[in-house]
């Protein structure tokens, strides 16, 4: 390649556990936990044996064997997959491992009749038609089962309309076209660009503006490195290549047909054309190849400046319409998908806890893959084959974790999510009254062999993760939503860094960074903007499968992975994602050659269950979560703060929210103050303790959800709401974004009610909500104040 792509690291847990994980940093920091469970020699170097179990050419094998055919969710090949899986974490050692069957809506392209887009002349005939495939990659010519590109749960149809160029397809792209630029995508086909939010969202936000149908491709700009070759020379995405993925808006039902229940032969099921959050309008991927063909003629106004630009030679005109002599050609849309019930498998192993097994840490992680899934999902699933495979070998040598262990491979999580939604639906009674925390087993690397790691986590396993993370990987990033997880993890990466000897066990994988440990590298390079001592820990989102654990049933959860350096790296994602190219051999050449990386995060994710699985005294710390509280509060206020005029007009005051605040923060500091007196000896007292800390972030749970968010089904034209006390997205702190569901934001309620409100066209409605959303949060954050305690 023409020059190396700097990347960072980065280590993502889920919101919740965000939070939790700062304060669990803390907790390490005053040794009050793990260390206690038993002699700290003991505790120390059976995880020193573990992380020393876990080796790279293991997970190349499982790498190399996941990936040698395509795996899409219900057909047969993932079924296949399933039991391989099974049958190899029996022969690990775990105690059991059984199939989970659930049968769900899934979505498939029609074999006889393929979507294709074309340009039509003034008669009507089509004198340009889309690719149907992607050209294989090398050595892939002859492999059967690759299904062509498509949006999974895209409405049938042919419309046929003139275009409208729409950026990215955000609100606020919609938003200048209609408001500033007078064009109106009513009736209109609108192309826009993958990139910056969840595709979902943009399919909703075109159908909002009345769109009759929307296509997607990959821009250049978003999705190519500069200096880097398309694959198979180098690792960008070449020019016939599509990104796949499902286009539904679930906010997080889990299976269209049975929203809030497992997709089990006894739940009543509505109708395959009806079910939660499928668009009306049909939605079709395309290759830059070809969107640069629809785009070369397009008329009328021009981008409106540089950003609605990306590296396709053409003019980025937003239409409508084609120029010139062209003006008579439309666009028409050729889309024939079909949706079927479908029976997916979970794989659900176990290792029993010896002190405490009604006490679960649950690491789950899908397999399903839109092909061969080379980086997306099996650089995850082949890292939790390895932890699983270490974990059993500890097993078979007569060691057990203190508490019970879970391990999951979910299916169909590339179709909204529906494996682990359905699994957490039938069993979210027990896993609300028992589960410590979630961590996530998604793809573990989303850069080259320069990159470094990144990713979310929840405060209260910070500090877990952190002890793992000096242990095992190079740099990292993390995003999280929760404060007392965020601080865990960076105290128990510390902490590792000081129990080895052996510089090699610690070191950073990345280039450069030799010398220097996980934590250390993670901290140089990406540092909070909040406290420079300390490495980023972003807030969680969603769009994979921690989203039910934490945002509904309110379990601790997280993740952490390398990805790109989001100040050099301008491309979404990973060029080839979703596409055909994602194969073994992408990751062998570019993206981790030496394995160094995924074992790395091998040992951060696996030391990581072996801190929450093992510890004594859960490492957990409150008044992280209370730091996170008054920034997340502080934040809110000044967005509303933009709104001075109408605060004072309205009456709107957060007093009760800082106050609310500032009770927690007192309550997290007496809980702490008892903490260091307490006697580990006591298993009543003890057990007590870890219940207060495993349990605060079910404090954070509304049963009544955020607004504007309840499952919703369509019927026609017509859009009906299902159950308006039924809303998946529960967490108060922390949710994803109503616009983007891959970001996450803090205040979730108080930030939509304050989106755009200068708009609404009733003000007095509209800041009415706002204090309700204050006084919500504020009940919330007090209510969880409650929990910590000594009694009432």
């Amino acid at each position: 390649m023409a020059r190396k792509v700097t990347l960072c690291s980065w280590l993502g847990v889920a919101a919740l556990l965000a939070l939790f994980l700062l304060g669990f940093l803390v907790g390490w920091s005053v040794k009050s936990g793990t260390k206690s469970m038993a002699p700290a020699a003991v505790h120390q170097n059976a995880r020193k044996q573990l992380l020393a179990e876990m080796k790279a050419e293991n997970i190349k094998a499982f790498l190399r064997s996941f990936t040698k055919l395509p795996h899409v969710a219900g057909t047969e090949q993932n079924r296949l997959l399933a039991k391989q899986i099974q049958t190899q974490w029996k022969e690990f050692g775990l105690d059991t491992a059984e199939l989970v069957h659930y049968d769900v809506l899934l979505s498939y392209p029609n074999p006889s009749s393929p979507n294709y887009v074309a340009i039509t002349d003034d008669h009507g005939n089509e004198i340009f038609n889309t690719s149907l495939f992607e050209p294989p990659p090398p050595g892939y010519e002859n492999i059967s089962g690759v299904l062509p590109p498509y949006n999974a749960f895209s409405a049938q149809g042919t419309p046929m309309a003139d275009l409208v160029y729409v950026n990215y397809g955000r609100t606020e792209d919609f938003f200048k076209l209609q408001r500033e630029m007078g064009i109106n995508c009513t009736g209109r086909i609108v192309i826009a660009r993958y990139g910056k939010i969840f595709r979902g969202n943009k399919v909703k936000n075109a159908m909002l503006a009345g769109a009759k149908g929307i296509i997607l491709y990959s821009d250049p700009a978003d999705y190519c490195a500069p200096g880097v070759n398309p694959y198979p020379e180098g690792w960008n995405l070449p020019t016939g290549g599509v990104q796949r993925g499902n286009v539904l808006n679930l906010n997080g039902a889990g299976d269209p047909l049975t929203p809030g229940y497992p997709a089990k032969d006894y739940t009543f099921r509505y109708e395959a054309d009806n079910g939660v959050g499928i668009p009306k309008i049909p939605v079709h991927p395309i290759s830059y190849h070809d969107a640069e063909i629809l785009l070369r003629f397009m008329g009328g106004s021009a981008a409106p400046d540089e950003s609605w630009k990306g590296k396709l030679n053409v003019s980025y005109n937003i239409g409508p319409g084609f120029s010139g002599a062209h003006s008579a050609r439309k666009v028409r849309m050729n889309i024939h998908t079909n949706n079927k019930i479908t029976r997916i498998y979970n794989v659900i192993g176990t290792i029993k806890g010896k002190v405490e097994p009604d006490r679960y840490v649950i690491f789950g992680g899908h397999r399903d893959s839109w092909v061969f899934g080379g980086i997306d999902p099996t650089t995850g699933a082949a890292v939790l084959q390895e932890v699983a495979r270490s974990l059993g070998k500890m097993v078979m040598k007569g060691w057990r974790p203190r508490r019970t262990i879970i391990f999951a491979s979910w299916d169909a999580e590339e179709f909204g999510l529906l494996g682990s939604t359905e699994w957490a639906e039938e069993n979210a009674k027990i896993l609300q009254a028992r589960t410590v925390a979630y961590i996530n087993t998604d793809s573990s690397i989303e850069v080259d062999s320069d990159g470094l790691p990144r990713d979310p986590v929840d405060r209260r396993i910070e500090q877990a993760v952190r002890r793992a993370f000096d242990a095992a990987a190079g740099s990292l990033r993390a995003s999280v939503a929760g404060s007392m997880f965020s601080r865990a993890v960076f105290l128990w990466i510390r902490e590792l860094l000081a129990d080895f000897d052996v510089p090699a066990e610690i070191s950073s994988p990345d280039a450069g960074f030799e010398s220097k440990s996980l934590y250390e590298s993670w901290l140089e390079k990406d540092p909070s903007p909040e406290n420079a001592r300390l490495p980023r820990i972003n807030k969680l989102g969603s769009g994979s499968d921690f989203e039910a654990y934490f945002q509904r049933l309110g379990i601790a959860s997280g993740r952490a992975r390398y990805t790109k350096n989001r100040k050099v790296d301008k491309y979404s994602s990973y060029p080839v994602y979703h596409t055909t190219y994602e194969t073994f051999e992408l990751v062998e050449r570019f993206f981790d050659p030496t394995f160094s990386k995924q074992l790395a995060v091998s040992q951060l994710r696996g030391g990581l269950i072996y801190e929450l699985a093992d510890s004594l005294l859960l490492p957990f710390n409150c008044q992280d979560y209370a730091g996170a509280l008054r920034t997340f509060a502080n934040g809110i206020y000044r967005l509303a703060k933009e709104h001075e005029t109408q605060l004072e007009k309205y009456q709107v005051s957060f007093d009760h929210l800082f106050s609310a605040v500032a009770n927690f923060t007192k309550e997290a500091a007496d809980f702490h103050q008892r903490l260091s007196q307490l006697d580990k000896n006591n298993p009543l007292a003890l057990r007590r303790t870890n219940d207060q800390l495993m349990l605060l972030e079910r404090a954070f749970i509304d049963p009544l959800g955020l607004p504007g968010r309840p499952f919703y089904r369509s019927f026609g034209a017509h859009t009906v709401l299902l159950y308006a006390h039924e809303n998946p997205v529960r967490h108060i702190i922390f949710a994803p974004s109503s616009r983007n569901k891959y970001a996450g934001e803090s205040f979730p309620g108080i930030y939509d009610a304050l989106f755009d409100i200068e708009s609404r066209p009733d003000q007095h409605k509209a800041w009415e909500e706002v204090k309700r959303q204050i006084s919500v949060a504020a009940f919330t954050v007090q209510a969880a104040a409650g929990t910590l305690k000594a009694e009432l």
